[in-house]
């Protein structure tokens, strides 16, 4: 190669690389990777993160750093503006999904465990890479299960472009059905080794089978132990939403609904049902 070719080769990689580190350029590299390229890994700052360039979570991931890691933030904050004790229990998980989430919260060492339990075998084997890569596999039982009322298996749709959609619900005509194991909460923390008495917090983001889900766990709400999860009346329909509000509310009475930069802390029994989706904490 010539000497120009070299010195041409060389400012171009260098203007690609200021480019492709700019929010468009991440932007724009991370939509042209091909089908190829099955996993990424990118240095986050205090933590690395495997994930899929085909995925919108691993998209957000590698444009912006974090999959909404101030959603934690803004629930901790909460938790010690309510004077909600939580430091030392367990924090169970149910939709760990690659793991983001279950990093961010291990992360603070606030948890003495967290349980986190995720059915989609695509996410669980990215969540366990993302566990071990970041010496957390330690402090963390990973579960590869779904939550439900009887211990068996159920059908379980897989979206091709964002698997944090994937659920018992097919919500798209390109989703993929498989079969996943499904056993109640009280089953998966005794296979976790943890006994019901030590959950401080439940975490859940199941893709509108929060109902079901919930029913396997009353005795954590007979406790009130403190639940942050996904509510979702654009999955539940109107009655459903209605029925499981009026059942939240049998064993809480307030809460705080955060609907996006909106939070607001009211009764149970106001809960926003003709909202599409809230992320919604229940308070002890």
């Amino acid at each position: 190669m010539s000497g120009w070719k070299k010195r041409w080769s060389k400012t171009r990689d260098r203007w690609a690389t200021r480019f492709f580190d700019t929010p468009m350029g991440r932007r724009l590299l991370i939509h042209g990777i091909g089908e190829r390229a099955v996993s990424m890994t990118v240095d986050c700052g205090d933590h690395v993160m495997t994930f899929s360039p085909a995925d919108y979570i691993g998209r957000k991931i590698f444009r912006k750093g974090h999959y909404d890691r101030d959603h934690v933030t803004r629930l901790m904050d909460i938790l010690t503006q309510e004077s909600i004790e939580t430091s030392g229990g367990v924090l169970l998980e149910l939709g760990g999904n690659i793991g983001t989430q279950t990093v961010y919260f291990a992360l603070k060492k606030h948890f003495s465990r967290i349980v986190t339990v995720e059915p989609d075998p695509r996410n669980f084997a990215l969540l366990s890479v993302n566990l071990a890569q970041n010496g957390l596999a330690g402090e963390v039982s990973a579960l590869n299960c779904a939550a439900g009322e009887e211990p068996g298996s159920l059908d379980f749709f897989q979206n091709p472009d964002n698997h944090g959609r994937s659920g018992m619900i097919r919500r798209s005509a390109k989703d993929r059905q498989i079969t996943v194991p499904v056993k109640p909460v009280s089953r998966l923390l005794e296979d976790a080794g943890v006994g019901e008495d030590d959950v401080a917090l439940v975490w859940a983001d199941i893709e509108g089978f929060e109902p079901v889900a919930f029913r396997s766990m009353q005795n954590l709400l007979q406790r009130r132990v403190p639940i942050h999860t996904e509510f979702t009346p654009e999955l539940y329909g109107p009655a459903d939403s209605a029925r499981f509000r009026d059942w939240l509310g049998q064993y809480y009475d307030d809460c705080w609904v955060f609907i996006e930069d909106d939070r607001r802390r009211m009764k149970v029994s106001d809960i926003p049902i003709g909202e599409r989706q809230f992320d919604l904490l229940l308070l002890p």
